[in-house]
Protein backbone atom coordinates (compact mmCIF):
# COMPACT_ATOMS: atom_id res chain seq x y z
CA UNK A 1 0.00 0.00 0.00
CA UNK A 2 1.24 3.48 -0.84
CA UNK A 3 1.94 5.89 2.02
CA UNK A 4 -0.68 8.41 0.85
CA UNK A 5 -3.32 5.65 0.70
CA UNK A 6 -2.28 4.43 4.15
CA UNK A 7 -2.64 7.97 5.47
CA UNK A 8 -6.05 8.42 3.88
CA UNK A 9 -7.32 5.20 5.42
CA UNK A 10 -5.97 6.12 8.86
CA UNK A 11 -7.47 9.61 8.60
CA UNK A 12 -10.88 8.12 7.87
CA UNK A 13 -10.63 5.77 10.84
CA UNK A 14 -9.60 8.54 13.21
CA UNK A 15 -12.33 10.82 11.89
CA UNK A 16 -14.96 8.17 12.57
CA UNK A 17 -13.49 7.67 16.04
CA UNK A 18 -14.02 11.36 16.81
CA UNK A 19 -10.50 12.77 16.67
CA UNK A 20 -10.62 16.58 16.39
CA UNK A 21 -7.61 16.53 14.03
CA UNK A 22 -7.62 13.16 12.23
CA UNK A 23 -5.33 14.04 9.32
CA UNK A 24 -2.75 15.73 11.54
CA UNK A 25 -2.83 12.84 14.01
CA UNK A 26 -2.25 10.34 11.20
CA UNK A 27 0.62 12.35 9.74
CA UNK A 28 2.34 12.80 13.10
CA UNK A 29 2.09 9.09 13.87
CA UNK A 30 3.37 8.04 10.45
CA UNK A 31 6.26 10.51 10.63
CA UNK A 32 7.14 9.09 14.04
CA UNK A 33 7.14 5.52 12.78
CA UNK A 34 9.04 6.33 9.57
CA UNK A 35 11.52 8.71 11.20
CA UNK A 36 10.77 11.48 8.69
CA UNK A 37 9.14 14.92 8.71
CA UNK A 38 5.81 15.89 7.18
CA UNK A 39 7.46 17.52 4.16
CA UNK A 40 8.98 14.14 3.30
CA UNK A 41 5.53 12.56 3.46
CA UNK A 42 4.07 15.14 1.11
CA UNK A 43 6.95 14.64 -1.31
CA UNK A 44 7.16 10.85 -1.28
CA UNK A 45 3.58 9.82 -0.60
CA UNK A 46 3.63 7.55 -3.65
CA UNK A 47 6.23 5.27 -2.00
CA UNK A 48 5.15 1.88 -0.72
CA UNK A 49 4.75 1.58 3.05
CA UNK A 50 7.35 -0.83 4.50
CA UNK A 51 5.72 -3.84 6.15
CA UNK A 52 7.15 -3.38 9.66
CA UNK A 53 6.49 0.37 9.78
CA UNK A 54 2.97 -0.16 8.44
CA UNK A 55 2.20 -2.62 11.23
CA UNK A 56 3.55 -0.23 13.89
CA UNK A 57 1.62 2.66 12.39
CA UNK A 58 -1.66 0.75 12.31
CA UNK A 59 -1.19 -0.27 15.94
CA UNK A 60 -0.68 3.38 16.91
CA UNK A 61 -3.69 4.47 14.87
CA UNK A 62 -5.78 1.88 16.72
CA UNK A 63 -4.57 3.26 20.04
CA UNK A 64 -5.34 6.80 18.95
CA UNK A 65 -8.79 5.74 17.77
CA UNK A 66 -9.45 4.44 21.29
CA UNK A 67 -8.57 7.87 22.67
CA UNK A 68 -4.89 7.69 23.66
CA UNK A 69 -3.18 11.08 23.20
CA UNK A 70 -0.78 11.37 20.27
CA UNK A 71 1.82 12.95 22.57
CA UNK A 72 1.84 9.84 24.77
CA UNK A 73 2.01 7.52 21.76
CA UNK A 74 5.02 9.30 20.28
CA UNK A 75 6.50 10.38 23.60
CA UNK A 76 6.93 13.94 22.33
CA UNK A 77 5.09 17.25 21.90
CA UNK A 78 6.32 20.53 20.46
CA UNK A 79 5.93 23.64 22.61
CA UNK A 80 7.39 27.08 21.84
CA UNK A 81 9.37 25.43 19.05
CA UNK A 82 10.96 22.97 21.49
CA UNK A 83 10.56 19.21 21.10
CA UNK A 84 9.65 18.06 24.62
CA UNK A 85 9.56 14.46 25.77
CA UNK A 86 6.20 13.63 27.38
CA UNK A 87 4.97 11.03 29.84
CA UNK A 88 1.67 9.91 31.39
CA UNK A 89 3.06 11.35 34.66
CA UNK A 90 2.63 14.90 33.29
CA UNK A 91 0.16 17.05 31.42
CA UNK A 92 0.61 17.38 27.68
CA UNK A 93 1.85 20.92 26.83
CA UNK A 94 -0.81 22.89 24.96
CA UNK A 95 -0.57 25.90 22.63
CA UNK A 96 -2.77 28.05 24.90
CA UNK A 97 -0.07 27.91 27.59
CA UNK A 98 2.22 29.86 25.26
CA UNK A 99 0.07 32.85 26.30
CA UNK A 100 1.59 32.50 29.77
CA UNK A 101 5.12 32.35 28.34
CA UNK A 102 4.45 35.50 26.29
CA UNK A 103 3.29 37.34 29.42
CA UNK A 104 6.41 36.27 31.33
CA UNK A 105 8.72 37.43 28.55
CA UNK A 106 7.04 40.84 28.43
CA UNK A 107 7.66 41.23 32.16
CA UNK A 108 11.28 40.02 31.95
CA UNK A 109 12.82 42.97 30.16
CA UNK A 110 15.71 43.31 32.60
CA UNK A 111 18.96 41.60 31.71
CA UNK A 112 18.74 38.99 34.45
CA UNK A 113 16.53 37.73 37.24
CA UNK A 114 15.05 34.60 38.78
CA UNK A 115 11.90 32.78 37.66
CA UNK A 116 10.05 30.04 39.54
CA UNK A 117 7.81 27.64 37.57
CA UNK A 118 5.38 25.86 39.90
CA UNK A 119 4.11 22.42 38.87
CA UNK A 120 6.56 22.32 36.00
CA UNK A 121 5.51 18.94 34.51
CA UNK A 122 7.51 18.45 31.30
CA UNK A 123 9.32 21.71 32.02
CA UNK A 124 7.53 23.39 29.11
CA UNK A 125 7.10 26.86 30.63
CA UNK A 126 10.49 26.91 32.33
CA UNK A 127 12.37 25.73 29.24
CA UNK A 128 10.52 28.02 26.84
CA UNK A 129 11.33 31.01 29.04
CA UNK A 130 14.92 29.87 29.63
CA UNK A 131 15.53 29.51 25.90
CA UNK A 132 14.53 33.17 25.40
CA UNK A 133 16.23 34.61 28.49
CA UNK A 134 19.61 32.84 28.84
CA UNK A 135 20.86 35.31 31.47
CA UNK A 136 17.99 34.46 33.82
CA UNK A 137 18.06 31.71 36.45
CA UNK A 138 15.05 29.40 36.22
CA UNK A 139 13.85 26.92 38.82
CA UNK A 140 11.05 24.48 38.06
CA UNK A 141 9.39 22.48 40.83
CA UNK A 142 6.92 19.61 40.89
CA UNK A 143 5.75 17.28 43.63
CA UNK A 144 5.90 14.31 41.20
CA UNK A 145 9.40 12.82 41.12
CA UNK A 146 8.92 11.42 37.61
CA UNK A 147 7.96 14.87 36.32
CA UNK A 148 11.13 16.43 37.75
CA UNK A 149 13.22 13.70 36.12
CA UNK A 150 11.47 14.26 32.79
CA UNK A 151 11.91 18.05 32.89
CA UNK A 152 15.59 17.61 33.80
CA UNK A 153 16.06 15.23 30.86
CA UNK A 154 14.31 17.67 28.52
CA UNK A 155 16.64 20.48 29.62
CA UNK A 156 19.68 18.29 29.08
CA UNK A 157 18.53 17.08 25.66
CA UNK A 158 17.71 20.62 24.50
CA UNK A 159 20.96 22.04 25.86
CA UNK A 160 19.21 24.52 28.17
CA UNK A 161 21.76 25.25 30.86
CA UNK A 162 20.01 27.98 32.89
CA UNK A 163 17.08 25.89 34.14
CA UNK A 164 17.08 23.31 36.91
CA UNK A 165 14.32 21.25 38.49
CA UNK A 166 13.67 19.97 42.00
CA UNK A 167 10.95 18.08 43.85
CA UNK A 168 8.70 20.41 45.85
CA UNK A 169 4.99 20.49 46.70
CA UNK A 170 4.43 24.07 45.53
CA UNK A 171 6.70 26.14 47.85
CA UNK A 172 7.44 23.44 50.45
CA UNK A 173 11.13 22.91 49.58
CA UNK A 174 12.02 26.54 48.81
CA UNK A 175 12.74 27.89 52.33
CA UNK A 176 13.01 31.68 51.98
CA UNK A 177 14.05 31.80 48.30
CA UNK A 178 12.72 34.82 46.37
CA UNK A 179 12.07 35.35 42.67
CA UNK A 180 11.43 38.18 40.24
CA UNK A 181 8.72 36.16 38.51
CA UNK A 182 6.58 33.22 39.66
CA UNK A 183 4.58 31.28 37.07
CA UNK A 184 2.08 28.47 37.49
CA UNK A 185 -0.29 26.42 35.39
CA UNK A 186 -1.89 24.60 38.34
CA UNK A 187 -4.88 22.26 38.48
CA UNK A 188 -7.96 24.42 37.94
CA UNK A 189 -10.75 22.13 36.67
CA UNK A 190 -13.81 21.42 38.80
CA UNK A 191 -14.16 17.68 39.52
CA UNK A 192 -17.70 17.85 38.08
CA UNK A 193 -16.60 19.31 34.76
CA UNK A 194 -17.91 17.05 31.94
CA UNK A 195 -14.78 17.74 29.86
CA UNK A 196 -12.84 15.40 32.17
CA UNK A 197 -14.47 12.46 30.40
CA UNK A 198 -13.61 13.72 26.92
CA UNK A 199 -10.53 13.82 24.71
CA UNK A 200 -6.93 13.58 25.86
CA UNK A 201 -7.64 14.59 29.46
CA UNK A 202 -9.12 11.13 30.09
CA UNK A 203 -5.54 9.81 30.03
CA UNK A 204 -3.75 12.65 31.79
CA UNK A 205 -3.06 12.63 35.55
CA UNK A 206 -6.14 13.93 37.38
CA UNK A 207 -3.92 15.36 40.12
CA UNK A 208 -2.58 17.84 37.56
CA UNK A 209 -6.06 18.77 36.30
CA UNK A 210 -8.60 18.80 39.12
CA UNK A 211 -8.77 21.17 42.07
CA UNK A 212 -11.30 21.58 44.87
CA UNK A 213 -13.48 24.63 45.51
CA UNK A 214 -14.80 24.73 41.93
CA UNK A 215 -11.25 24.52 40.60
CA UNK A 216 -9.91 27.46 42.62
CA UNK A 217 -8.25 25.75 45.62
CA UNK A 218 -4.73 25.49 44.21
CA UNK A 219 -4.91 28.93 42.61
CA UNK A 220 -5.98 30.39 45.98
CA UNK A 221 -3.12 28.61 47.80
CA UNK A 222 -0.52 29.82 45.29
CA UNK A 223 -1.79 33.40 45.38
CA UNK A 224 -1.64 33.50 49.19
CA UNK A 225 1.75 31.80 49.46
CA UNK A 226 3.62 33.40 46.55
CA UNK A 227 4.00 36.82 48.19
CA UNK A 228 6.57 35.41 50.62
CA UNK A 229 8.67 34.24 47.66
CA UNK A 230 8.37 37.27 45.39
CA UNK A 231 10.99 39.98 45.43
CA UNK A 232 9.52 43.46 45.96
CA UNK A 233 7.81 44.45 42.72
CA UNK A 234 7.87 40.86 41.49
CA UNK A 235 5.03 39.39 39.44
CA UNK A 236 2.84 36.33 39.85
CA UNK A 237 1.51 34.99 36.53
CA UNK A 238 -1.17 32.28 36.52
CA UNK A 239 -2.93 30.19 33.91
CA UNK A 240 -6.56 29.36 34.74
CA UNK A 241 -9.84 28.27 33.17
CA UNK A 242 -11.44 30.56 30.62
CA UNK A 243 -14.28 31.42 33.06
CA UNK A 244 -12.01 31.99 36.07
CA UNK A 245 -10.33 35.30 35.22
CA UNK A 246 -12.65 37.45 37.36
CA UNK A 247 -12.43 35.26 40.50
CA UNK A 248 -8.65 34.94 40.10
CA UNK A 249 -8.27 38.72 39.83
CA UNK A 250 -10.45 39.03 42.92
CA UNK A 251 -8.18 36.61 44.81
CA UNK A 252 -5.12 38.57 43.70
CA UNK A 253 -6.71 41.81 44.89
CA UNK A 254 -7.67 40.32 48.25
CA UNK A 255 -4.08 39.12 48.74
CA UNK A 256 -2.70 42.61 48.13
CA UNK A 257 -1.37 42.35 44.58
CA UNK A 258 -1.56 45.43 42.35
CA UNK A 259 -1.51 46.20 38.61
CA UNK A 260 -3.87 43.30 37.98
CA UNK A 261 -4.51 42.21 34.39
CA UNK A 262 -5.62 39.23 32.31
CA UNK A 263 -4.42 38.00 28.91
CA UNK A 264 -6.41 36.21 26.23
CA UNK A 265 -5.43 32.89 24.66
CA UNK A 266 -5.46 31.88 21.00
CA UNK A 267 -9.23 31.51 21.13
CA UNK A 268 -9.77 35.00 22.56
CA UNK A 269 -10.59 33.74 26.08
CA UNK A 270 -9.10 35.19 29.26
CA UNK A 271 -6.66 32.43 30.15
CA UNK A 272 -3.82 34.10 32.12
CA UNK A 273 -4.03 36.57 35.01
CA UNK A 274 -1.21 38.41 36.75
CA UNK A 275 -0.48 40.74 39.61
CA UNK A 276 2.53 42.51 41.09
CA UNK A 277 3.69 42.41 44.70
CA UNK A 278 3.35 45.97 45.92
Amino acid sequence: MRLDALLARATGRLSRAGSPSPRLDAEVLLCYVMGVDRTWLYTWGDHAAPTFERARFEALVAARASGHPVAYLTGEREFWGLALATSPHTLIPRPDTETLVEALLELAQEGSGRLLDLGTGTGAIALAFASERPAWEILGVDRVTEAVALATANARRLGVANARFVVSDWFSALADARFSLIAANPPYIDSRDPHLSQGDVRFEPKSALVSAEAGLADLRHIIRSARAHLAPGGWLVLEHGHEQAAPVRALLHEAGYVDLASRRDLGGRERVSLGRRS
